[in-house]
């Protein structure tokens, strides 16, 4: 076992990019369409405490040449936190190809699709339809729930309810090639596609690593705190109770051909046994600072079940350098959110990050040259 930790040890830290990899995207790009869409799957979302039943979607998509973008910043009126890639609200989506690639997005504990605004448009600009969820009761365009917060599983099942109504979309499905649909997420969206990818949740190992003396931050996320005070029931409802009877269930979604996981996390829950059901093309990339979501129980350690993935680590990126660039003026006020490490531009950071996303799925996603 002690060989095998260190083998994995050398191999990945011999896959770590420096922050001056100057890889680029295309310039000669799509214009980027954005939209908005809310739909009720067959089972209704609020049972995990979230004040509407259904789900909230951002879309983002290629949209026909010459279509105008506009500058837009994200988070309410006055009070805005990210800034936003240049879209077109609600523009026609692109003519040509007939059909595109179509990527899921997961975010992590407590944010937002928005919140990786960047990757989204990021995608779009080089060919792909993306659908960014919002996870009921652990986002932060509603109230942080104890079920939306502790319930990972349930994440898997949102995707593919929301790949299910997207493909009977009768404006959306008949646009999306089937044979070409990926996954990607961050931290608990990292997570989350892994789950979907066949992996299966250990909660016992998982909680048992929390209660031993290497316990980490992974056991208390900075979000845990800003979680609603009474946001626990009285008593475990008998959702929640069937829930937690499945949570070591098998949550893979056949449509779903590859994942792509960013600083992902919960790798205490894996096991051996519990990653053993993956069999399509993984990708995991992070960042070597990562200090909320620790590199050796997290991603070192899913990388150790994963021998086939492909892993790429970037020298002094941070948990958060996935999340958008703050506006400015958010710096001072939220810096664990908002500062990277000197010498790390999120920008640019973003840019390694899209272009491993691109390649990755280009290469395990291929376009039918018919």
């Amino acid at each position: 076992m002690i060989l095998r930790v260190i083998a994995v040890a050398i191999w990945f830290c011999a896959l770590i990019l420096p922050g001056a990899w100057a890889e680029t995207l295309p310039p000669n790009s799509a214009p980027v369409g954005e939209t908005m869409r809310f739909f009720v799957p067959p089972e209704p979302r609020n049972w995990r405490g979230a004040e509407k039943p259904g789900l909230l979607v951002r879309i983002w998509y290629p949209a026909q040449p010459g279509t105008i973008e506009r500058p837009r910043l994200i988070g309410a009126p006055g009070h805005e936190l990210f800034i936003g890639h240049a879209a077109a609200m609600d523009a026609h989506l692109a003519s040509a190809p007939r059909r595109f690639s179509l990527i899921l997005l997961s975010h992590g504990t407590g944010g937002s699709a928005d919140s990786l605004d960047w990757f989204g448009a990021g995608l779009a600009q080089s060919g792909f339809i993306v659908v960014g969820l919002n996870h009921p009761g652990n986002t932060a365009l509603g109230a942080l729930t104890l079920d939306g917060f502790s319930l990972w599983w349930e994440r898997a099942r949102d995707v593919s309810d929301a790949l299910d109504w997207i493909l009977a979309d009768p404006m959306l499905g008949p646009r999306v090639d089937q044979a070409r649909i990926g996954a990607a997420g961050f931290s608990l969206g990292g997570y989350t596609v892994l789950e979907l990818a066949g992996a299966r949740t250990d909660r016992g190992n998982f909680d048992a690593f929390c209660a031993s003396l290497t316990a980490d931050a992974i056991c208390r996320p900075p979000e845990m705190d800003q979680m609603k005070k009474g946001a626990a029931p009285p008593s475990i409802s008998a959702q929640t109770r069937e829930s937690l009877a499945h949570a070591g269930d098998s949550y893979r979604d056949a449509r779903i051909k590859a994942v792509f996981a960013m600083a992902p996390a919960l790798g205490e829950a894996f096991t051996a046994q519990g990653m053993a059901g993956i069999s399509v093309p993984v990708a995991l990339t992070g960042g070597t600072a990562d200090g909320t979501v620790p590199v050796k129980t997290n991603i070192a350690r899913i990388v150790g079940f994963l021998p086939r993935a492909q892993v790429t680590m970037q020298e002094g990126g941070g948990h958060y350098s996935f999340l958008d660039e703050c506006v400015p003026a958010m710096h001072p006020v939220l810096p664990l959110i908002c500062n990277d490490l000197p010498g790390i531009e999120r920008n640019d950071f973003h840019t390694r990050s899209l272009v491993l996303a691109r390649d990755f799925f280009a290469t395990n996603l291929p376009q039918n040259p018919k």
